[in-house]
């Protein structure tokens, strides 16, 4: 089976708790205004088997701490992410997060489908219009779910307001120099960010749909 995928990434560190790896699904149908991941919004042109992606993260399965899944819209490819997650079930012990921006109501066939393979989800579309004070989510309209025991265990004592320490970001090279970001920036990081490069002499092109999500 294939997937469209966007980008993945070993260590993340913004995006649940320890060392994470991060997949990146291409493609969204929501297209939440003011996304940070606009750029996996289209269909894409990377398409990499199951088996191939499983090769690739394998090696780093003894150091990971959690696994991240988000896009993009994961649940859009949910027979390539179903796949996925008996893959990684069948891999490791590791606590498997997944971002959606379909409400938690939406995905009640899809989480019953995929029932003991995601132990936590986090649900709902980025709204940008709210604030934004609760831990690992772009907007206060956003729900964690903790679905299994290993979710409550790893990700149970983030149903709380930020703290300082959750004001962080990744910053990831891939083999062609691009430069990425995860975590929950927020609101203006990115402009920040430009400005303080635009006086350092550098160019950081941000999406005309960026400012934050995940």
């Amino acid at each position: 089976m294939d997937l469209s995928l966007s980008r993945m990434h070993f260590p993340v560190t913004t995006l649940g708790p320890g060392r994470r790896i991060g997949i990146w699904f291409q493609g969204c149908s929501i297209r939440c205004p003011g996304c940070i991941s606009a750029d996996t919004w289209g269909p894409g042109h990377r398409r990499l088997s199951l088996e191939q992606l499983l090769e690739q993260i394998t090696p780093w399965l003894h150091e990971a701490e959690g696994i991240t899944i988000s896009g993009g819209e994961p649940f859009d490819q949910f027979d390539a992410l179903r796949s996925l997650l008996e893959g990684l079930r069948r891999l490791s012990e590791l606590d498997i997060l997944v971002y959606s921006g379909y409400s938690l109501e939406q995905l009640d066939e899809p989480l019953l489908q995929t029932k003991g393979l995601i132990d936590a989800v986090i649900s709902d579309p980025y709204i940008e219009a709210l604030s934004q004070t609760m831990a690992l989510r772009g907007s206060d309209n956003q729900r964690l779910s903790l679905l299994t025991p290993l979710g409550r265990a790893r990700l149970g004592h983030y149903e709380r307001p930020l703290e300082p320490t959750d004001k962080a970001l990744d910053l990831m090279f891939d083999e062609s120099g691009s430069v990425w970001m995860a975590g929950i920036p927020r609101r203006d990081d990115l402009l920040r960010l430009r400005d303080l490069l635009h006086e350092q002499g550098h160019h950081l092109q941000i999406s005309a749909h960026a400012s934050r999500r995940r």
